[in-house]
């Protein structure tokens, strides 16, 4: 299987995003309770179908281009594949000193922000992006090459992996997180996600209280016809709730009320991402399930803290 990647990541980016769309199409028609989630969430999220219909060929491609992504080289560049927009909110806050935790819906071309981070700041403060090793041996391999270039360093969904960031952190570098991702049962929130309750993690903003690192919503949009991709910076437009400067948040009826507080400031910024780029997202991701058991207690971070 990793040698048909490897082959397969040989192929032209157009025609593996070419490819994609139809496969997105397939895995839409096969499935009903996919399709049927697809719509529940758009719908959820205040869209007409149409607004959001081409998100199920953007599935597809964002499945397509992996190999390629994955099994680029280390010395190889996105030259001008890559367009940057706000990036002079990522320069200020490299500059600041204090660290930076980008934070990104799974949206677009979200595996491409870290390797383009690398290299257009990778120089300034390497990022450190979060990863739950993959379960099959040969993917787990793939992505792990796919992670190991200059300027990008990996932290392992586990306690340790915690503490490895807040270093980062402390010590002026990059983070890179999903927190639109569902966390282990005891590592999130309920929080409102376009209205309603789901589950989120708290790991996000909690690196921000506990070390006054900056935070960025951060998202990356595919360009049709493999012309590339353009990465936005939408700078938040409210303080974190629990740092110095945002608003007091009532506990004497929630001990969780800050976590809960934060959780959806982080969640609001997700949608406006979201909102920006409805064709790009991935609907059918199980947003509002219930959380998992922890895999491994004995090394995985408490609660308020999300790998």
């Amino acid at each position: 299987m990793s040698t048909l990647f490897r082959l397969t990541a040989r192929l032209p980016l157009g025609f593996l995003q070419r490819m994609g769309g139809p496969l997105g199409w397939l895995a839409y028609w096969a499935s009903p309770s996919y399709r049927r989630r697809m719509h529940d969430h758009v719908a959820q999220a205040g869209l007409a179908w149409p607004q959001a219909r081409a998100a199920v060929a953007s599935t597809g491609r964002m499945m397509a281009e992996l190999p390629w992504l994955w099994s680029r080289p280390p010395e190889a560049r996105f030259g001008a594949l890559v367009q940057w927009q706000g990036e002079a909110h990522v320069e200020a806050a490299l500059a600041a000193g204090r660290g930076l935790v980008l934070m990104t819906p799974h949206a677009g071309a979200f595996e491409v922000i870290a390797q383009a981070y690398a290299e257009r700041f990778g120089h300034v403060q390497p990022m450190t992006a979060l990863y739950r090793p993959a379960r099959k041996a040969w993917l787990r391999d793939l992505v792990a090459g796919s992670r190991n270039r200059p300027g990008l360093l990996t932290a392992p969904a586990t306690l340790s992996g915690v503490r490895q960031m807040i270093r980062a952190l402390r010590n002026g570098g990059t983070i890179g997180l999903l927190p639109d991702q569902v966390p282990p049962e005891g590592m999130g929130v309920w929080a409102p996600f376009f209205g309603r309750p789901a589950y989120t993690m708290t790991l996000a903003a909690r690196l921000v209280q506990q070390t006054g690192a900056a935070w960025l919503p951060v998202v990356c949009e595919r360009l049709p016809d493999a012309r590339g991709y353009v990465i936005r910076v939408d700078p938040p437009t409210e303080p974190m709730p629990g740092t110095p400067g945002a608003p007091p948040v009532d506990t004497s009826t929630d001990p969780n009320a800050v976590a809960i507080a934060a959780a959806t400031l982080v969640n609001r910024a997700m949608e406006r991402l979201i909102l920006g780029l409805p064709g790009q997202y991935l609907w059918g991701y199980h947003r509002y399930k219930n959380p998992r058991q922890a895999e491994a207690a004995s090394d995985a971070p408490q609660a308020g803290g999300n790998p």
